[in-house]
Parts: C-alpha cells; structure tokens; sequence
C-alpha cells in the first residue's frame, strides 16, 4: 500500500510540474516560449541570382560523387586491389592496416595522375578561369585527358562489350566513346590486370607454406598450424628482398 500511495503521489506531482510549466498563464511559461518560426520563399529578382545557385548545387553535386570519380575514373582501383592481395597473401591478417593501404593508394594515385591534372588545369582550368571558354567547353576539355588515360589501360574486348551494351553507333576515334561505355570497361581492365598481379604475388608465398607444411607433416607436427610457422618466414623474405620497393615500382611502371 505504501508503495502504491508513493507513486500515485510521484504521478500527481509530475503532472502538476507539466500543467504548470506549458500552462499559457503558469509562471515558468515565460521562460520555456519558444521563438517564432517561418520560411519564405522570394522569387528571384535578377538572373544572377539563379546563376549563383545552380553554380552552387553544381559544386556541391561534383564534390558528392568526387570519390566515385577518384575510385572508377583512376589507377586507384588497381592498386588498392594488389595491395590488399598482398596482405592476404602474406597471411598478416590486418597488417598494414586498411587506413595504411588506402592511404598509401591515395598517394600513389595522385603521382601517377599528376600529367593528367597537370593538362586538365592547363588545357581547362586556366582558360575558364580566364572567362576564354564556356562550362560545356571546360567540361570537354577536362574529360578529354581522363578518356586518354582510361584508354590506353582499357582492353578492347571489355570496350566492345560495353559499347554494344550501350546501343549506340560504333565510335570513329577514341574521343567518341562515351563514358558510359569507357568507365566500366575501364573498371574490368583495372580488376582484370589487378587479379594477375595478385596471382603473381601469391605464388613465392604458396611455395613457402607448401614447403612449412611438408615439413611438418614429416616431423609429426600434423595439430601445428602451416601458417603460424610459415609468417614470420614470409615477413622475412619479403623484407630481404626488399618488396615494397619492387611492388610499388612495379604497380608504377605498369600505368606508363
């Protein structure tokens, strides 16, 4: 009984608390009103004002699909894809880690896409900032150098693919393939040239744990696991011969 009556009389009192704090004529309410609240909608009063806006959502649309832009339109793919492959590899589990590995391909990627920033600010950036040229003009001229490097790292198979995909007509010269078309056949030529890379880096290590593992199994060690032993052989290999300096200039040399 005692316990009903407490929280009956809890009850009242927070009811009380409430009626009296969002009453109109309590004595907190004043301090609790809230402030007035409305949006309009003015007609623009001039065509630079419509300008500066579509100027602004392009700017914010081209920053929200810059990473899909910098993931499908560059060397990043290949390379994050081999590196991951050699971390695999090596059976080093999450060392480097993801934030190394993409890091470390962000970087290359900007070293390897120097020329081509290079020529799009020169050959787009520079004119329109110079009011020489339109924003179609500029787009043209930014696109150009990015479909001269997707097609020279692009397959032709993978190319007619996409392009009979898209139904259009046959293109004359480089410059008419549509992106459409060249992304994603660009794409599959990156995975494609990543996975025999990676192919490649798996080969020294399966003949290690091979190795490890026979001569366990002949030394009656059959419940030790091959790649417990096998790693710190694998880290040691790969650091004699100095395989990150052959990787990476490997992976740099395969973009010229």
């Amino acid at each position: 009984m005692r316990l009903r009556k407490a929280i009956f009389l809890h009850a009242l009192i927070v009811i009380a608390l409430t009626a009296t704090l969002w009453s109109p004529q309590g004595a907190w309410s004043a301090d609790f009103s809230l402030p007035a609240f409305r949006l309009h909608w003015d007609e623009p009063s001039a065509p630079e004002q419509v300008s500066s806006v579509l100027k602004i959502v392009f700017v914010l649309t081209v920053i929200s699909i810059a990473p899909s832009i910098l993931l499908l339109m560059t060397c990043f793919t290949r390379i994050a894809v081999v590196l991951s492959f050699l971390r695999t590899a090596m059976g080093t589990q999450q060392a480097p880690p993801n934030q190394v590995i993409v890091g470390l391909a962000l970087f290359l990627t900007f070293s390897i896409m120097w020329p081509v920033w290079q020529e799009i600010h020169r050959e787009a950036v520079v004119p329109l900032q110079n009011q020489a040229i339109d924003a179609d003009t500029f787009v043209q001229r930014a696109v150009d150098p990015l479909k001269a490097f997707m097609m020279k790292q692009t397959r032709l198979r993978d190319l007619k693919l996409f392009v009979s995909l898209t139904q259009q007509e046959k293109p004359q010269n480089p410059k008419d393939v549509p992106l459409a078309a060249l992304v994603p056949a660009f794409v599959i030529s990156e995975l494609k040239t990543a996975f025999q890379i990676g192919f490649l880096l798996y080969i020294p290590f399966l003949v290690l744990d091979m190795v490890v593992a026979s001569v366990l199994l002949s030394m009656g060690m059959m419940m030790l696991p091959p790649v417990m032993i096998s790693l710190p052989f694998k880290l040691m290999l790969f650091v004699l011969v100095d395989g990150w300096n052959l990787l990476i200039g490997s992976l740099v040399k395969s973009f010229s």
